[in-house]
C-alpha cells in the first residue's frame, strides 16, 4: 500500500479523529500533536491487514489522547485558578445540525467531562457521542468488554445527575442578546448589561496566573457585571476591539486590544445570559486563529 493511500485514509477521518481527541483532552493544541504522532503511527501500519479503517483509527489516537491526557495530570493539578478548556473555534453553525455533536464540544460538557477519570472519559465520549461498539472501546482503553460496560455505565451516571438540560438557543434570540451585550459593553451601559444576565450568572476565568482574572468563579449578576466594567473598561471607548466568533459552538467574543485578551463564551438561557467561560491563559489562545472541521 502506498503513502498516499495512508494519507486519504487519515485525512479523510481528520475531522471526526480530531473530534474524539478533543473531546478527551480539551485541548486543540494538544489534540493536533496527538493526531500528528498518530499519523506517524498508521504510516506504518499494513492497511491489508485493517479491516475498518474508522474503528482501528479512532482506537489508535483514543490510545494516544489517554497518555496524553495521564501525562497532563500533575499539570492541571497544579494550575493556577480555575482550569477551562481550550477554545475551539468553529465555522459558524458548524455543529448547528447535529445537536448532539454541538452539546458534546459545549464548554459546559467538557467542564463536566473533567470530573470523570480518564478511562470514563475515553469511554463515555466513545460510547454516547460516537456510538462506537465496547468491543472497539475496550480496545481502545485496553480493559475487558465487561469492564468497559460497567465504565460506560458508571461515566452516563455521573454525566447525567451533573448535566444541565441543553437547550439550543434559536439563532434570532442570540442574535440579539448578543448584540445587545456587544453594544452595553462597548458603551459603559451598567443598566443594560445587568438586563442581559441572570440572576445567579457565573463567570470563571482561566488565566493560568499568566495575566490578571478572578481565580475563583463569581456568581451574580451584579458581581458579574464588575467584572465585565472592570475588564472591558467600560469608559474608554476604542482601547479594545471585540469581534464576535462561534468557539465550541456557543456565542464568543474575541476580545483584543495592543494583544489578544482574550476570548469569552458565552451560555444562554431563558432569554438571559446564564455563564461566562472567559479565558485569558495566552497559552490556551494560541490556536484561535483558524477555524476547525468536527465531525462523529
Amino acid at each position: 500500500m502506498s503513502t498516499d493511500e495512508h494519507a486519504e485514509r487519515f485525512t479523510l477521518l481528520r475531522p471526526l479523529l480530531f473530534t474524539i481527541v478533543y473531546e478527551i483532552l480539551g485541548s486543540v493544541t494538544e489534540s493536533d500533536d496527538v493526531l500528528q504522532n498518530s499519523y506517524l503511527r498508521w504510516a506504518e501500519v499494513d492497511l491489508a491487514r485493517v479491516r475498518d479503517t474508522k474503528s482501528y483509527l479512532a482506537r489508535l489516537v483514543t490510545r494516544q489522547a489517554l497518555n496524553a491526557l495521564r501525562a497532563s495530570a500533575r499539570r492541571r493539578e497544579e494550575y493556577v485558578g480555575s482550569w477551562l478548556p481550550e477554545p475551539l473555534l468553529l465555522e459558524e453553525n458548524d455543529a448547528s445540525a447535529d445537536v448532539l455533536l454541538a452539546e458534546s464540544v459545549s464548554m459546559a460538557m467538557l467542564v463536566l467531562l473533567e470530573t470523570l477519570t480518564p478511562d470514563e472519559r475515553a469511554v463515555f465520549v466513545l460510547r454516547e457521542v460516537f456510538g462506537f461498539e465496547y468491543h472497539d472501546i475496550a480496545a481502545a482503553v485496553g480493559k475487558s468488554v465487561a469492564t468497559v460496560r460497567q465504565v460506560a455505565h458508571r461515566a452516563r451516571e455521573h454525566v447525567r445527575a451533573r448535566r444541565r438540560r441543553f437547550e439550543p438557543v434559536d439563532a434570532a434570540t442570540t442574535a440579539r442578546i448578543i448584540e445587545q451585550f456587544m453594544t452595553a459593553a462597548a458603551t459603559g451601559d451598567l443598566a443594560g448589561l445587568l438586563a442581559l444576565l441572570a440572576p445567579d450568572v457565573a463567570w470563571t476565568a482561566d488565566s493560568g496566573g499568566k495575566t490578571t482574572a478572578a481565580r475563583r468563579p463569581v456568581v451574580g449578576a451584579e458581581k458579574v457585571a464588575a467584572v465585565l466594567v472592570n475588564l472591558f473598561r467600560l469608559g474608554r471607548p476604542g482601547d479594545l476591539r471585540i469581534e464576535r466568533v462561534n468557539c465550541n459552538n456557543t456565542p464568543a467574543m474575541v476580545l483584543r486590544g495592543e494583544r489578544l485578551e482574550g476570548v469569552f463564551l458565552i451560555e444562554i438561557a431563558g432569554g438571559r445570559i446564564t455563564n461566562f467561560y472567559a479565558i485569558r491563559n495566552p497559552d490556551k489562545l494560541l490556536a484561535v486563529a483558524a477555524p476547525r472541521q468536527i465531525s462523529r
